[in-house]
């Protein structure tokens, strides 16, 4: 099987690089792996090694021609390629986010691609309460005041029509909970706190108060968990949505123990949504108020379809997802990322 990966360099690409080399040398899975980033890893460091390497920016408009390429004769396509940062250009993020989507299933339309598996994100659905839990066929269309949700949802409209379109195309959509890892803490750092306050956090924190609002309940999975899923997904050829997530779902009282807290203090949304924007329009920070947005308006996911049709179970619990990448961030440990795109 002759595989592409878009953002084969990125926290859950290199994660599933790991996973498609296990498969070869234990499962003796036929593989040809073939990456496509914006920035071209260590060719001799593992993952990356014995993989076909194509470098494309997936916000250039000669994306989709230079795709084309890099899909000649592939079986199936998993396309993770996403831009986080700098979210202060919004434009950029749709540029590179949405219309590299379009570019992408363009691409896999022309060259032939059999199977499609896209990374989706909880983050994709409407906005929805926290219990009971939510189901695949839960609305897609993103949360308002999140760009992340909202080129998300975006992104699934592209597929729909996609699928719609190409009946003959397996079509499937992974919808991850917050992906976690050791290896991914530096990342989620500098993406997510920034440079400076993310050279801050100790291995292991431990806070006298966590003032957080009832409302911020969600769930993470581990990296590794994702890639097996996304292997599953790709042995077996399956359609449709899948909701990817480990439990137990992580509310104030869960996230007080992880801190090592005293008290967990009932803290007011609209004052840390208001917080958060006001310091990241300042750029103290790298976060927006739009992921409070999002982390308070997402559900909670029903993950019973992944089990039973994929066969899958996460490894690790959300709990050891969160500390290990909490441990991976304060020892400053992770992968050398690409650095953010400056404005064109």
């Amino acid at each position: 099987m002759r595989i592409v990966i878009t953002g084969a360099t990125g926290h859950v690409g290199t994660a599933l690089l790991q996973r498609l080399q296990e498969a070869r040398a234990e499962e003796d899975a036929s593989l040809d792996l073939v990456g496509v980033a914006r920035r071209e890893p260590e060719k001799d460091a593992a993952p990356y090694r014995d993989v076909e390497w194509h470098s494309i920016d997936l916000g250039t408009p000669s994306a989709q021609s230079a795709l084309e390429t890099a899909l000649a004769g592939a079986d199936a396509l998993v396309h993770l390629a996403w831009l986080i940062q700098p979210n202060h250009d919004r434009e950029l993020l749709r540029r590179t986010n949405v219309a590299g989507t379009a570019q992408v299933l363009a691409a896999a339309r022309t060259a032939g691609t059999g199977q499609v598996v896209c990374a989706s994100s909880v983050g994709a659905y409407s906005p929805a309460p926290k219990s009971p839990r939510t189901k695949e066929s839960w609305p897609a269309g993103g949360i308002q005041g999140s760009h992340y949700s909202e080129d998300k949802a975006a992104q699934e409209k592209l597929l729909d029509g996609f699928a719609k379109e190409n009946p003959d195309v397996v079509v499937a959509r992974l919808r991850p909970a917050l992906t976690f890892s050791a290896e991914a803490g530096s990342e989620v750092g500098r993406y997510f706190l920034g440079s400076v306050l993310a050279r801050l956090v100790p291995r292991r924190p431990r806070l006298p108060v966590v003032p957080i609002p009832q409302e911020l309940v969600f769930q993470a999975v581990h990296a590794a968990d994702v890639a097996d899923a996304y292997w599953r997904v790709l042995q077996r050829r399956a359609r449709g949505a899948f909701n990817i997530a480990a439990e137990p779902f992580l509310d104030p009282n869960a996230l007080g123990w992880v801190f090592n807290a005293r008290r967990v203090m009932p803290l007011p949304l609209p004052v840390l949504r208001a917080v958060v924007e006001v310091s990241w329009r300042l750029r103290l920070q790298a976060t927006d108020g739009g992921w409070i947005d999002m982390a308070s308006g997402a559900p909670v996911m029903d993950t019973a379809r992944a089990h039973d049709l994929l066969g899958w179970t996460p490894r690790r619990s959300s709990l050891e997802s969160l500390t290990e990448m909490l441990d991976g961030l304060g020892s400053g440990k992770g992968r050398e990322t690409s650095p953010p795109l400056a404005p064109r």
